[in-house]
C-alpha cells in the first residue's frame, strides 16, 4: 500500500489517530495538509461531491474512506478482527517482542496460541528507527525489519495473530481465564500472558493536547519524515530513547537541541559521545518544560517550547516541532483491579512471572521490576512461557506436552 495517500491537517484529531494506526501497522503513507495544498483541497471536495471531512485516506486501487474508525480502516487494509476459535491453549494480550518471543516457543511446544493486540504487532520496536544493541546484527537493525521477521517467525509456527483488537478484560471462570475484546467477542484459556508493554510518557504541561500529532510527537520514526528542510528540531528527554531518536532527527532537520531537566544525560555514554561529537545537536541540561504552543512566523507554524532552568530563568525554544522522550507508562489500565499492580500500576508477579489471579501471567514491559530493554523482553517471554509451561501441565488437561522438549 505505498501509493496510500491521507488528506488532513494537523490539527485533525481523527486525522492523527488514523496516522498513528498506520504508522503502527508499518503501512506507508503519504500526507496531504489540505491547509496548505489547494490541489489536495480541491481533490477531496470533489471526492466527497463539495465536502471537506477529514481524514479521507485514498488507496492504490482508487478507492476511499471518510473518516473511518480504526474497524473500518483495518478492515480496508485486510486486517482480521476476530479469533477463529473459541478457546484456545494459552491467549498472549500484547503482540510486542515479549509476546511474540512467547508465541514461538509456544508453537513449539504444541501449545495452541493466540496473540491480540490493540494496535500494530511488533510494539514500539517495530516503530523504532534502529536497533544497535540486539544480539545478531552487529551492523544494527531497522525496528520493522526485526518485527517483521518475529511476526514471520511466529506464523511460521502457525500461531494465530490479531492486531487492531482490544482486550478490556480478562476474568476467572473455573478452571479458565475469560478474555473479553473490544469487538464483543470472548475468548477463553487455561492461561494468559500479559504482554502489553509500556507506552510513552507525556510532558502534562499547558497546551500539549491540543498538538499532539500537530507540532508534539512521540515517535521520530512516525513523524520525523514530515520535518525534512526543517531548521530546527526539539527533543525533551535525556535517556537513550531521547538520544537515539535525535540521532535519527538530524537527517531531516538542520539543528536538533535537546532538553534534560536533569544535571546530567541518562543515555549510554556511547550515546552521549555521538551526540557530543554530532554537529548538527546540541543539548541543555537542568531544563524544565513549562509549556508548548503553537507560533505562526512569516507564515510558518514553529511549536515554541517554553522552559524553566534550575535559577528560574526562562527560556524558548522554537522549533519545527518537539519530540517527547520522557519515560514510559505500563499499558494495564484495561485489567482494572483483576490482578495486583504496583504504585506505578506495573503487574506484579512471583518468580514464576505468576500474577495474582491464577492462570494469568505477565511478562516484558508492563510488569514490575522489567528492565525496559528488548534483549530483556524476549527473554522475559520465553521464561514466562516455560512457566506456563509447567502451569498448563498441572493444571489443565495438556499432559500431551512434554516437559523435556
Amino acid at each position: 500500500m505505498s501509493d496510500l495517500t491521507v488528506y488532513g491537517a494537523p490539527w485533525c484529531p481523527d486525522c492523527r489517530r488514523a496516522k498513528k494506526f498506520l504508522a503502527e501497522h508499518r503501512v506507508a503513507y503519504r500526507f496531504v495538509d489540505i491547509d496548505e495544498d489547494a490541489d489536495g483541497l480541491a481533490y477531496v471536495e470533489q471526492l466527497q461531491n463539495g465536502g471537506r471531512s477529514i481524514p479521507t485516506i485514498v488507496f492504490p486501487d482508487g478507492s476511499h474512506l471518510v473518516e473511518p474508525g480504526n474497524d473500518e480502516l483495518a478492515r480496508k487494509l485486510g486486517l482480521t478482527l476476530e479469533a477463529m476459535r473459541r478457546t484456545y491453549d494459552l491467549v498472549i494480550v500484547g503482540g510486542g517482542p515479549t509476546g511474540l518471543a512467547a508465541a514461538i516457543y509456544a508453537a513449539r511446544e504444541g501449545i495452541e496460541t493466540l496473540v491480540v493486540d490493540k494496535s500494530g504487532l511488533g510494539g514500539q520496536a517495530g516503530v523504532t528507527e534502529r536497533i544497535d544493541n540486539y544480539p545478531g546484527f552487529p551492523d544494527g537493525v531497522k525496528g520493522g525489519e526485526l518485527a517483521d521477521r518475529f511476526i514471520a517467525q511466529a506464523r511460521r509456527y502457525g500461531v494465530e495473530l490479531l492486531s487492531a483488537v482490544e482486550v478490556t478484560g480478562v476474568e476467572r471462570d473455573g478452571d479458565e481465564v475469560c478474555v473479553t475484546f473490544a469487538t464483543g467477542q470472548h475468548v477463553a484459556a487455561p492461561a494468559v500472558l500479559v504482554a502489553t508493554g509500556s507506552s510513552y510518557r507525556r510532558l502534562g504541561v499547558a497546551g500539549e493536547d491540543d498538538l499532539i500529532g500537530a507540532g508534539v510527537h512521540f515517535c521520530a520514526t512516525c513523524d520525523g519524515p514530515f520535518y525534512r528542510g526543517a531548521k530546527d528540531l526539539v527533543v525533551i528527554g535525556g535517556g537513550n530513547s531521547a538520544l537515539e531518536e535525535g540521532l535519527f532527527l538530524t537527517e531531516f532537520a538542520d539543528h536538533v537541541t535537546v532538553l534534560e531537566r536533569g544535571p546530567r544525560l541518562r543515555a549510554s555514554k556511547l550515546l552521549q559521545d555521538k551526540v557530543s561529537e554530532h554537529p548538527k545537536m546540541r543539548v541543555h541540561l537542568n531544563t524544565e518544560i513549562t509549556g508548548v504552543s503553537r507560533n505562526h512566523v512569516d507564515g510558518t507554524r514553529l511549536v515554541s517550547v517554553a522552559t524553566r532552568d534550575g535559577s528560574g530563568a526562562e527560556t524558548t525554544y522554537d522549533a519545527a516541532a518537539a519530540f517527547v522522550f520522557i519515560g514510559l507508562d505500563p499499558n494495564s489500565g484495561w485489567l482494572g483491579d483483576a490482578v495486583a499492580l504496583d504504585p506505578w500500576k506495573f503487574v506484579v508477579t512471583d518468580g514464576m512471572f505468576a500474577t495474582s489471579m491464577p492462570g494469568v501471567f505477565a511478562a516484558g514491559d508492563v510488569r514490575a521490576g522489567a528492565t525496559k530493554q528488548l534483549g530483556a523482553a524476549v527473554g522475559d517471554g520465553i521464561a514466562a512461557l516455560i512457566a506456563i509451561r509447567t502451569y498448563l501441565q498441572k493444571h489443565s488437561d495438556l499432559r500431551r506436552i512434554d516437559i523435556n522438549a
